[in-house]
C-alpha cells in the first residue's frame, strides 16, 4: 500500500498558516510529521511537551570547535511549525526535522546561516527572480501592500470545510512563482545557480530523501509541514540517484543543540538573529484570541493606557472598535487588521499622538515576551552555574528594560553585583551600568540596567571553554585579557573589573603583568591613564571586602613617578597634545586625593604634597617659545587654578600669575590658553574676587583688533563652559561699566535708602522661615542712608 503524503505549505510565523496547520493535521489523522528544521533537533524535540516549556523559545545549533558560528530556529506560540510539533507531542506522533543538517549548513557557508525561511515573507524563500513570493502574488491580485493582502486572504480567513483547501491554494500558487522564478531546466542549463539556489537544491533534496525514509519506515499517513516555496519541489519526485548525486560528499563540522528562550522583540527584528516579524503581539493575540479578536485588542490597549496614567474609558473603546470596523469596510477588506486598529487607537484614544501610539507599539504591538525551556534541556555546565546563579540570586532574566538598585553593604546585593560585573567579562551585557537616579557619592550603591537578549545563550557556550563555572570563566578570561592587554591603561582597568567582580583567583595573575609592564613604561601619559582606574579599585576593599592591599604599592609608585615627570612631560606639546595633557591632570589629581598618606610618610612624603609641587613645577615654567620649548599656558593656567582650588595658593598669587600672564609681554595666543586652564575649573570664581575679573576685562580690551580675531575661537570655547548664570552675570557687569574698579565696585547702583514698608511686609516670612516667633507689630527698619559709590561703609 502506497504511503500518503500531505504537503503543508505555510508561512513561517504566521497566525493564519498555524490556525490551517492545525485544522488539516485533525482532519489528516497522520502517523508521522515532518517539519522543515535542522535533524540534529530529534533527539530534544519531545522537550516541546513539557511543561515547563513556554514559547517563544528556539531551536540553538552550534558548531563544536566554533561556537560563534551558531544559528536560531525560533517558535511561537504562532508558528505553524510549533503546532505540528506539539500536536506532534500531544497525540504520540512521530516527528523527525527534514532540513539539511546544521553540520553541513556550518561547514558550506563561512557566516552563521541565521533563521531559514526567517524572513517577514516566511510563506517562501525565494530565489533572486521573485525577490518576494507575497509580493509578486499579491501584484498579481491587484494588490500594492503584500502583508495587507495575505491577512486578507490568510490570516483573516474563516475556516471552513476542507482544512486541506488553502494549501491547495497555496501550492499551486508557488507552482507558478518557481516556474517564472526558476525558468524550468532548461534556464538552469544556461545560466549557472547562484549560493541562494545552490542551497536550495540541497535542502530540497534532503528533504526528499527524509520523505522516502518516513516511507520505507511503513508510516502511511505523512503530514510535511515546510516552507511553501518548497512544496513544488517536494511534489514532484526526481530520481533517488539524483537526490543522491547531490548530497554525496558535503562537508561536515561537529554541531550541538539545544533549547534556548527567545523573545518577541527579538522576532520583531529584520537583522542578526531576528525573524522579521513586524507585529509578534499582534500576531499572538490573532492566534490566541478564543472571538471578536478587534474587541479584545482595543481593551488590551486600553487597560495599557490606562495603567500608564491616559484618561481612556469604555466609551473610548466602544468608539475605537467602530471605527476600526468602518474603516475596514472602506478600504474592503473582511476585517478590521493591525492597521485600522492603530488608526483608530490613535485617533480616539490617543488625541492624535505619535509619542502614546509609538507606547502601544512597543509594549503590545511587539511586546516583551520572553520564553522558558525546562532545565532538562541540554546545555553547557557554564549556562547551568548561571542559572543556578540566577534563582539563587533572584535575578530572573527578563526580555522587558529595567533597573536594578544595589546596596553593596547588603550580602545579597553585593553577590548580584559581582555576578553582573563578571558577565561583563565574559562578554555578556546582561546588566550595564546606568546612572542612578539618587544622586550619591558613596561607592556603596550600583545600578544597573537589566534586559536578556537570547543571543546571550551563545555568547555563554562561547564563553564556556574558560571554565565550568561563571567565577572560574571570568577568571579564565581575564588572565587572557591580562596578556593581550595593549597598555598600561588597559591593565588598571582589568584590575578595577577583577575587584569589582570579586576575582581574586585572577588579580595576582595581573597584578604580576601589571607590576611588569608599569616598571617598563616611562610614558608619562599611559602613566596617568592608568592611575584613575587603579586608585578607585582601592576603594572597593572596605564596601565589597576585597583585599586591595597589593594594589596601593602600585598606586604611590605610579603617583610617584607621575609627579617626577610631569613637567617635562608637558613640554613642546601642540594644542592637541595639551588637550589631551590637560584632561590628564585633572584626572590624576582626582586620583592623588583619594589616595591616604602612608603611615610612613612624613609631613611632605604624602602622595598629594608630592603632586602639589609638581603642580607648582609646572606652573612656574616658562611659556611655549615655540614648538619645542616651554609649556603651553593652557597647562600652566590649569596648575594655577588646581593649587588655587586646593587651597595651596591663595587668590591674591593667582591674581599676580594671572596679572603676568596677561600684561603686554606676553604672546596673547598664550594667555589665551592659559585663561582656558585657569577657568576650566568652572567660572565662579571670577563673581568672587573682581580683581581677577578686572584683569581679565583689561587684557581683553588691550588685545589689537586683528590678534582678537585669531583668538575668538579660542575664547569662545572658554566661555561656552562656564555655567550658564557665570556667563550672564558676567555679561550683566561688563554691561554695567568698567570691572576693573576693584572689588567695591558695583554693577548697577542700588536706591540710596531702603523701603520701610516693604521690609517690615517681608518679616512674617522670614520669621517662619527661620524658625522664630512671629512679631506682633510692624517694626520699622532703621533709615540706613546710602554712601556714595566709593566710599567705605
Amino acid at each position: 500500500m502506497s504511503a500518503e503524503v500531505t504537503l503543508l505549505g505555510i508561512r513561517h510565523h504566521g497566525p493564519g498558516s498555524a490556525r490551517a496547520v492545525a485544522a488539516a493535521l485533525e482532519q489528516l489523522k497522520p502517523d508521522a510529521v515532518l517539519i522543515e528544521g535542522p535533524p540534529e533537533a530529534d533527539a530534544i524535540a519531545a522537550l516541546a511537551a513539557d511543561e515547563e516549556m513556554r514559547p517563544p523559545v528556539a531551536l540553538l545549533a552550534h558548531a563544536v570547535d566554533d561556537p560563534a558560528r551558531a544559528a536560531f530556529w525560533p517558535f511561537a506560540v504562532f508558528s505553524p511549525e510549533w503546532v505540528a510539533l506539539r500536536y506532534a507531542a500531544d497525540h504520540d506522533v512521530p516527528v523527525r526535522f527534514v532540513d539539511l543538517p546544521a553540520a553541513h549548513t556550518f561547514a558550506l557557508t563561512q557566516t552563521p546561516p541565521g533563521v531559514p525561511g526567517g524572513t517577514s515573507d516566511g510563506a517562501a524563500e525565494a530565489e533572486d527572480g521573485i525577490g518576494d513570493p507575497i509580493a509578486a502574488l499579491a501584484e498579481a491580485a491587484g494588490h500594492d501592500d503584500p502583508e495587507r493582502w495575505w491577512e486578507d486572504v490568510v490570516e483573516h480567513r474563516a475556516p471552513d470545510g476542507d482544512a486541506l483547501a488553502p494549501f491547495a491554494a497555496v501550492a499551486e500558487a508557488m507552482t507558478a512563482l518557481r516556474e517564472i522564478a526558476l525558468g524550468e531546466t532548461a534556464l538552469r542549463e544556461t545560466v549557472p545557480a547562484g549560493p541562494r539556489a545552490r542551497r536550495d537544491d540541497l535542502r530540497e533534496a534532503y528533504m526528499r530523501q527524509q520523505i522516502r525514509a518516513a516511507r520505507r519506515a511503513g508510516h502511511e499517513r505523512i503530514a510535511v509541514v515546510c516552507g511553501a516555496w518548497h512544496v513544488p519541489a517536494l511534489r514532484t519526485m526526481p530520481t533517488v540517484a539524483h537526490d543522491r548525486a547531490l548530497l554525496t560528499g558535503l562537508p561536515k563540522v561537529r554541531t550541538e543543540i539545544t533549547w534556548v528562550p527567545w523573545t518577541h522583540r527579538r522576532l520583531a527584528q529584520h537583522t542578526g538573529y531576528g525573524a522579521g516579524i513586524d507585529s509578534p503581539g499582534w500576531y499572538h493575540h490573532l492566534f490566541t484570541s478564543p472571538d471578536r479578536p478587534v474587541t479584545r485588542w482595543l481593551t488590551g490597549i486600553a487597560d495599557l493606557l490606562r495603567a500608564e496614567d491616559h484618561p481612556v474609558s469604555s466609551a473610548h473603546v466602544i468608539e475605537a472598535v467602530r471605527l476600526a470596523e468602518t474603516l475596514a469596510v472602506l478600504r474592503g477588506r473582511p476585517l478590521a487588521g493591525l492597521g485600522e486598529t492603530l488608526d483608530a487607537v490613535r485617533s480616539v484614544m490617543c488625541d492624535g499622538s505619535d509619542t502614546t501610539l509609538a507606547l502601544v507599539h512597543d509594549r503590545l504591538v511587539v511586546g516583551d515576551a520572553l520564553g522558558e525551556v525546562p532545565d532538562s534541556a541540554p546545555a553547557v555546565p557554564l549556562q547551568r552555574d548561571l542559572a543556578r546563579l540566577q534563582r539563587s540570586l533572584r535575578l530572573k532574566p527578563e526580555a522587558g528594560e529595567r533597573d536594578l538598585v544595589l546596596d553593596l553593604r547588603k550580602d545579597l546585593d553585593a553577590d548580584r553585583s559581582r555576578l553582573l560585573h563578571r558577565l561583563r567579562l565574559l562578554g555578556i551585557d546582561w546588566g550595564v551600568p546606568a546612572r542612578s537616579a539618587v544622586n550619591s557619592t558613596g561607592t556603596f550603591r550600583e545600578t544597573w540596567r537589566l534586559r536578556w537578549e537570547p543571543e546571550y545563550a551563545v555568547r555563554v557556550v562561547e564563553a564556556a571553554h574558560w571554565g565550568t563555572t561563571v567565577e572560574d570563566a571570568a577568571c579564565g578570561r581575564a588572565g587572557r585579557q591580562a596578556a593581550d592587554a595593549a597598555d598600561l591603561a588597559d591593565l588598571t582597568r582589568l584590575v578595577e573589573q577583577c575587584l569589582l567582580a570579586g576575582l581574586t583567583g585572577a588579580l595576582p595573575a595581573v597584578m604580576r603583568v601589571l607590576a611588569d609592564r608599569a616598571a617598563l613604561d616611562t610614558d608619562v601619559a599611559h602613566l596617568a591613564a592608568a592611575l584613575p582606574a587603579l586608585v578607585r579599585a582601592l576603594r572597593y576593599g572596605d564596601v565589597r571586602g576585597t583585599d586591595a592591599g597589593a594594589l596601593d604599592g602600585v598606586a604611590r609608585g605610579l603617583a610617584e613617578r607621575i609627579g617626577v615627570g610631569l613637567p617635562p612631560a608637558c613640554t613642546g606639546l601642540d594644542a592637541d597634545g595639551a588637550a589631551a595633557m590637560r584632561a590628564h591632570l585633572d584626572a590624576v589629581h582626582t586620583a592623588v586625593g583619594l589616595l591616604p598618606p602612608a603611615p610612613t610618610d612624613g609631613p611632605r612624603d604624602n602622595p598629594a604634597e608630592r603632586w602639589a609641587a609638581a603642580l607648582r613645577s609646572l606652573a612656574a615654567r616658562e611659556p611655549s617659545g615655540g614648538p619645542a620649548t616651554g609649556v603651553p599656558g593652557l597647562l600652566r593656567g590649569r596648575a594655577v587654578r588646581l593649587l588655587l582650588d586646593d587651597g595651596r595658593l591663595d587668590s591674591d598669587e593667582a591674581g599676580r600669575r594671572m596679572g603676568l600672564v596677561l600684561s603686554r609681554a606676553g604672546a596673547p595666543a598664550d594667555a589665551a590658553g592659559w585663561i582656558e586652564g585657569f577657568l576650566a575649573g568652572g567660572g565662579a570664581l571670577l563673581l568672587h574676587d573682581a580683581a581677577l575679573l578686572g584683569l581679565l576685562d583689561d587684557w581683553l580690551t588691550g588685545v589689537p583688533g586683528d590678534t582678537l580675531i585669531d583668538l575668538l575661537p579660542v575664547l569662545r570655547r572658554t566661555f561656552s563652559g562656564l555655567e550658564a548664570g557665570v556667563r550672564r552675570t558676567i555679561g550683566e557687569r561688563a554691561a554695567a561699566g568698567p570691572l576693573g574698579a576693584g572689588p567695591g565696585a558695583s554693577a548697577a547702583t542700588p536706591p540710596e535708602e531702603l523701603d520701610d514698608l516693604r521690609a517690615d511686609a517681608a518679616l512674617p516670612v522670614l520669621a517662619l522661615l527661620l524658625g522664630l516667633p512671629a512679631p506682633t507689630a510692624p517694626t520699622l527698619l532703621p533709615r540706613i542712608p546710602r554712601q556714595p559709590a566709593g566710599r567705605d561703609t
